[in-house]
C-alpha cells in the first residue's frame, strides 16, 4: 500500500517538523530538571514560563493560570475530582451532558459511587443541550457544570458563552473539555466566563503526553497528583520540558492559521459532506451541520458496519474511525449517536472523517469515491438491505 490519506485528526495529528525542532534541543542538550537551582537546569524554568505565556495568550488567560498535565484525560480527572473535593462544604451536586468524552463520563461515574450527585443533560439531534434545560437542572447544591466545548465523534459546538453565562449568574463553576476545540477555533475564557478548560497537545499538531488545565484565579480546586511543588505546588512531578516545548510552540502556530486553516478545512468538509450525501443512497450525516468544528464529517450509513467500512477503507490507505465501538471491542455503538437518538442498526454504521492542515481536494475525492463502491459492495452482501430494496421497489 503506497497511497497513505489520514482523515482521523481528531484521533490525533501529527507533531509540525516546527515543533519537532524546537524541542529537539530539550531532550540532550537542555536537559536539566526545571526544579534544579543551578543555572544549566534552572534556565529551562524561564523556558517553562515562556509557553505559559504562548498559551495563555491564546485564551485571553493569565499566565499562572495554566498548569501542565500529561493530556486531556488527566486534566478531565482533575477538574471534576479536584472540585468535587475541594467544594464539597458547599455541595454535592455536578452537571455535565450524555455525549462527554469518557474521561469526563467516567470521572463523573466515579464521584458518583463516592456520594457525588450527576446530572447527565440530553441533547437534540444535533448533539446540542437545551440552555433551559441545563438552568432546570441547577440546585442550590450544584458545584460545577462540565460541558465539552466541541464533541469528538460528530464535531458539534455547544453554546459555551450563553452556558458560562447561566454558570456566573449562579455563582457555579464551569469547565470545558476543549480537547477537541483549542487550537481549532477561537476561545476567550473571559468572554465566555470559562473557570477550568483542559486541552492536549497531540490535537493541534503538538505532541503526544501533555496538556493541560486552565484554572481562573480563585478556583481552589486543590491537588491531583501529590509528591513534588511543581506546578505551584498544584500538580507534582519532574516537567515535560521537551513536551511542553512543543505544546507551546504548537499552540503558537495553531494561533497564528487559525482563520487561514479554518476556511481551507471547512470548505473542504463541507464538500466531503455534500458528496457523500449525494452520491451514496441511505446517508445521513450526524451533528450539527454548521455548528461543527471545521474538519469534522460524521456519517451513518444504512444497512453498514462501521468495523467492515473501516478495513476495506484501510485497505485503499485511508485511515478513519468509526463511531461504532465495536473497534474497541465492545457490541455497542457510539453513546454519543445513541444521545442523539439514532437507533443501535443506524449507529452501528458511522464514519468519522476529520480533515487535516495538509488534506487537499483531491484526497477528499479520492475517500469520496472508494467510499461509494466499498459501501455498495458491504449492502450488496447484506440480507437486510437486500430485504429493504424488495420491500421498496
Amino acid at each position: 500500500m503506497n497511497k497513505l490519506i489520514y482523515l482521523d485528526n481528531a484521533a490525533t495529528t501529527k507533531t509540525d517538523p516546527r515543533v519537532v525542532e524546537e524541542m529537539l534541543p530539550y531532550f540532550s542538550e537542555k536537559f536539566g530538571n526545571p526544579s534544579s537551582i543551578y543555572s544549566f537546569a534552572a534556565a529551562n524554568k524561564e523556558v517553562e514560563t515562556k509557553q505559559r505565556d504562548r498559551i495563555a495568550k491564546s485564551l485571553g488567560a493569565k499566565s499562572n493560570e495554566i498548569y501542565f498535565t500529561a493530556g486531556g484525560s488527566e486534566s478531565d480527572n482533575w477538574a471534576l475530582k479536584a472540585t468535587a473535593e475541594a467544594y464539597k462544604e458547599k455541595g454535592n451536586h455536578i452537571i455535565t451532558t450524555k455525549i462527554e468524552h469518557h474521561a469526563i463520563l467516567h470521572s463523573a461515574d466515579y464521584l458518583e459511587k463516592h456520594g457525588i450527585e450527576v446530572t447527565y443533560l440530553d441533547v437534540d439531534e444535533y448533539g446540542l443541550i437545551d440552555l433551559d434545560e441545563l438552568e432546570n437542572a441547577i440546585r442550590p447544591t450544584t458545584i460545577l457544570i462540565s460541558i465539552m466545548f466541541a464533541n469528538n465523534e460528530i464535531g458539534t459546538i455547544e453554546p459555551i458563552k450563553e452556558i458560562g453565562e447561566i454558570a456566573k449568574k449562579h455563582n457555579i463553576l464551569f469547565h470545558t473539555d476543549a480537547v477537541q476545540a483549542y487550537g481549532h477555533v477561537p476561545i476567550h475564557v473571559d468572554e465566555m466566563n470559562i473557570d477550568m478548560l483542559s486541552a492536549s497537545g497531540h490535537k493541534f499538531n503538538g505532541p503526544k503526553g501533555i496538556g493541560f488545565l486552565y484554572i481562573r484565579k480563585g478556583v481552589k480546586i486543590r491537588s491531583f497528583i501529590h509528591g513534588g511543588a511543581q506546578e505551584r505546588k498544584r500538580r507534582a512531578g519532574t516537567e515535560n520540558v521537551p513536551g511542553i516545548v512543543g505544546m507551546g510552540a504548537a499552540a503558537k502556530l495553531a494561533e497564528d492559521s487559525m482563520a487561514e486553516r479554518a476556511k481551507q478545512e471547512s470548505d473542504l468538509r463541507d464538500y466531503l459532506i455534500n458528496r457523500v450525501l449525494k452520491e451514496i443512497p441511505y446517508s445521513r450525516l450526524n451533528g450539527h451541520p454548521t455548528k461543527r468544528l471545521p474538519n469534522n464529517a460524521n456519517f451513518c450509513f444504512r444497512f453498514i458496519e462501521g468495523e467492515g467500512m473501516l478495513i476495506r477503507l484501510d485497505m485503499k490507505g485511508i485511515c478513519a474511525s468509526s463511531g461504532s465501538a465495536c473497534t474497541s471491542g465492545s457490541l455497542d455503538p457510539s453513546h454519543v449517536l445513541l444521545a442523539i437518538g439514532l437507533p443501535h442498526e443506524i449507529a452501528h454504521g458511522s464514519l468519522r472523517l476529520t480533515l487535516g492542515e495538509d488534506t487537499t481536494k483531491e484526497d477528499i475525492d479520492y475517500v469520496v469515491d472508494n467510499l461509494k463502491e466499498i459501501v455498495k459492495g458491504i449492502r450488496e452482501m447484506s440480507p437486510l438491505y437486500e430485504d429493504f430494496l424488495k420491500k421498496n421497489k
